[in-house]
């Protein structure tokens, strides 16, 4: 998404311009397709407007299913984790993110899996399980790098193992 400006260093969560993201929501309002389907959810996730997020989640799940490619239905299902993980659903989240990465790295659709798995390591980290989410982004550096990514897709996810790192051994100042 050409929103994101950056990751906050503490809750790896994306950095966005909320003017610009409620301008571009109401650009796509009306439009039906999938792909302005999940862009609509991403929108509301990154506002706060979870409750909202949550309901046009489902309904992107649902859409996927019905008449999408499996593809489509992972990254919707994917999407769905992620306005869970928001609303502090954990458990849920890493759940329906195994599966979906599982399921991507199955089929052989690497970009796809690697998706999953930095939303799995973003979804631990936060949950505060540090060693899975060590765990999901060193696989999504390894997947991104089979499957070609450019420096700034492996950066991404290499910061998100140093953030890692400076929460799971942190340097205790004394005063």
């Amino acid at each position: 998404m050409g929103f994101i400006k950056g990751y906050d260093p503490n809750s790896l969560r994306e950095l966005v311009d909320p003017a610009e993201c409620e301008g571009r929501l109401a650009q796509i309002a009306e439009q039906r397709s999938l792909p302005s389907l999940f862009e609509r959810v991403w929108l509301l996730k990154v506002l706060g407007r979870l409750d909202d997020a949550l309901v046009l989640a489902d309904e992107a799940v649902r859409q996927a299913r019905m008449a999408g490619t499996r593809k489509d239905l992972i990254r919707a299902r994917v999407l769905h984790a992620t306005v869970l993980q928001y609303r502090g659903a954990y458990d849920a989240a890493d759940h329906e993110l195994a599966t979906c990465a599982a399921e991507a790295e199955g089929q052989g659709w690497v970009p796809i899996a690697a998706f999953a798995y930095q939303h799995r390591g973003r979804n631990a980290f936060e949950a505060g399980d540090h060693d899975q989410a060590r765990e999901s982004f060193t696989r999504t550096v390894f997947l991104r790098r089979e499957a070609g990514a450019d420096d700034a897709a492996l950066e991404a996810a290499l910061l998100a193992i140093e953030t890692v790192e400076r929460h799971r051994d942190p340097v205790v100042v004394n005063g």
